[in-house]
């Protein structure tokens, strides 16, 4: 085979990559993207949006060093019996590439990931050379995201966690009987050991740098993960309990969702079809609600139907509203922070600014609307100096009335 040029090996392992949900590409075109295939089009992959520790967006390039891989996990396009074009860089070339990128201004950092080539160990020394390359040769301040592999020795992740601002061991499916089915090369418990490493290295190093102003950094925004969903039986509160468990055990910074997308000769014990994109959005918006908004996981599970399922038609913050009619209405002027942030429609954002206002002057329902974005999503549920709901609705005409429009689901057809 001749050899590949570095735009036709970008062009591979660009697209790889975009099965790890870690990042989400950015689906924008800059004023000055190129036209077609360009290197600063954002709408190939290549480019995602991640977030930095203090709130900014920025634009990373998604590769994989390598989509070569010595594993066969069932659900993988890259997995070692797979029919796909292979390519390969070398840490050099990742570096060179990474520097194009930043210095005409198309992205802020690196994420990068990989399959196994050789081995664990091999191919973490391979991830690791790329980010000691880009900090040590050429002094890169960039923003560095790298995927870690938990069969590597574990000097090895720490290594890495030295140079990256984040690291990510993915966990891949919610259950462990679903990883043993579906990916018998990987182990649950080394998974979650490596992780548990990563976190105490996290642990030492704030700890060092509280003492010694010059203590090495390591991994300062922290470790995340990744979980695949529909590809196994696991249901959404399956997840959500996952989800919960790895949030509490190696303070994650974010678990992603990734919803399973069939790939090309695949293994006959996967799905034939992929699970709706709605419900990995649900999963989000679960997610959001325990990170922010006050809920425990046993509440979020309360919004699951019978086959421990989040419903698709609402977003399960409504969906558990709408199962506890009797923590409602909510009193604007007098609730409390965390009984505000149970009202479906109202947001952080939205609470803070009926915090600040109500104390000035008694709230109105014109004024709850300037301040929301949804005034008939919150109406049912609050009461404002001017407003009571006269009875509680029907629940099912209630979730009928608040419902998204069928129109509005186009977006997560799957």
């Amino acid at each position: 085979m001749a050899s590949q040029t570095i735009l036709q090996k970008l062009e591979i392992l660009a697209d790889a990559a975009k099965y790890d949900a870690s990042c989400a590409s950015s689906g924008t075109a800059p004023k000055n993207s190129l036209r077609g295939k360009g290197i600063g089009s954002t709408e190939g992959m290549g480019i995602c949006h991640a977030y930095a520790p203090d709130g900014r967006c920025i634009s990373l390039l998604k590769i994989l060093l390598t989509n070569h891989c010595v594993f066969d996990c069932h659900y993988c396009v890259n997995r070692k019996s797979s029919n796909t074009r292979r390519a390969r860089f070398t840490p050099q070339e990742v570096a060179d590439l990474t520097l194009a990128f930043y210095r005409r201004n198309y992205i802020e950092g690196l994420f990068l990931s990989s399959g196994i080539v050789k081995s664990s160990n091999h191919t973490m020394e391979q991830i690791v050379e790329v980010a000691r390359i880009l900090r040590e040769e050429h002094d890169f301040r960039g923003y560095i995201h790298l995927k870690t592999i938990p069969e590597a020795d574990p000097e090895l992740v720490h290594q890495a966690g030295l140079y990256a601002d984040r690291v990510s061991i993915n966990v891949e499916l919610p259950t462990d009987a679903g990883l043993t089915r579906l990916a018998p090369d990987k182990s649950a418990a080394q998974i979650e050991g490596a992780m548990r490493h990563v976190k105490r290295d996290i642990v030492e190093a704030k700890d060092a740098k509280k003492r010694f102003r010059h203590a090495p950094r390591f991994a300062p925004a922290g470790q995340s993960t990744q979980m695949i969903v529909g590809a196994d039986a696991a249901s959404d509160a399956d997840i959500v309990g996952k989800a919960s468990r790895l949030y509490d055990s190696f303070r994650l910074r974010r678990v992603y969702y990734s919803a399973f997308s069939p790939i090309p000769d695949a293994s006959a014990v996967l799905p034939l079809k992929r699970p709706p994109l709605i419900r990995e959005h649900r999963l989000y918006q679960s997610d959001w609600l325990m990170r922010f908004y006050g809920y425990q996981p046993g509440e979020v599970m309360q919004a699951t139907g019978d086959d421990g399922n989040l419903p698709l038609d609402i977003d399960p913050k409504l969906a558990w509203a709408l199962k506890f009619r009797d923590r409602f209405p909510v009193d604007v002027n007098r609730a409390g922070r965390e009984q505000l942030l149970r009202v479906p429609g109202l947001g952080v954002k939205a609470v803070n600014r009926i915090l600040a206002s109500r104390r000035h002057r008694s709230l109105r329902l014109e004024d709850v609307g300037r301040l929301t974005v949804s005034l008939a999503k919150v109406r049912p549920f609050i009461c404002a100096a001017d407003w009571r709901p006269l009875t509680l609705t029907d629940r099912a005409d209630l979730r009928a009335l608040l419902a998204p429009r069928a129109e509005q689901f186009e977006l997560f057809a799957a």
